[in-house]
């Protein structure tokens, strides 16, 4: 007997890709400034080198996840703490000193989309992300995370997620 197919379940077939608004930054000193002086220090931070924010300063006071994403192959710096890497680097950045390693060792990029799945235009999200940074994003569009997320499964997070958000964004 056949069973339906289930949302997400792939063994009949592709899964219906849902596709998210998000607004994606390439990692610059600056941009480590921004997040520094107008975030502060992550909510969270994950021992793949992912650095999130949780905030309601999408439209209309929406709650946007902001995750800076790691480099492929992330490392955390060996004197580092899982939860000191961020501040740290930010710091040393935003003060003018050298940082134990370069912000582009660690991060790609930064992205930003409505944390519960809430539907907004990318251009709105893009105008509500800039005004919150205080940086317009390099790109807005609509993108299918669960394609870049099993590729990233997949290569054990040998692939840039931020890589795999531009191509998607990028026409």
């Amino acid at each position: 007997m056949c069973q339906p197919e289930r949302r997400g379940d792939r063994r009949y077939g592709a899964a219906v890709p849902q596709l998210v608004p998000t607004c994606v930054w390439r990692i610059t000193p600056e941009l480590i400034v921004a997040l520094d002086d107008r975030f502060g220090e992550p909510v969270d931070a994950y021992l793949n080198g992912s650095q999130v924010w949780l905030r309601d300063d999408g439209p209309g006071g929406l709650t946007l996840e902001w995750r800076l994403h790691p480099v492929a192959g992330y490392e955390r710096p060996a004197e580092l703490g899982t939860y000191e890497v961020f501040p740290t680097v930010a710091l040393a950045v935003g003060t003018g000193q050298v940082p134990p390693v370069p912000p582009e060792r660690l991060w790609d990029g930064l992205e930003a989309f409505p944390a519960h799945g809430d539907e907004v235009e990318p251009a709105t999200l893009a105008s509500a992300a800039a005004a919150a940074l205080g940086i317009a994003p390099d790109l807005a569009g609509l993108v299918d995370h669960q394609v870049i997320a099993d590729e990233w499964e997949r290569s054990r997070g040998g692939v840039s997620i931020v890589d795999r958000l531009v191509a998607q964004l990028t026409p």
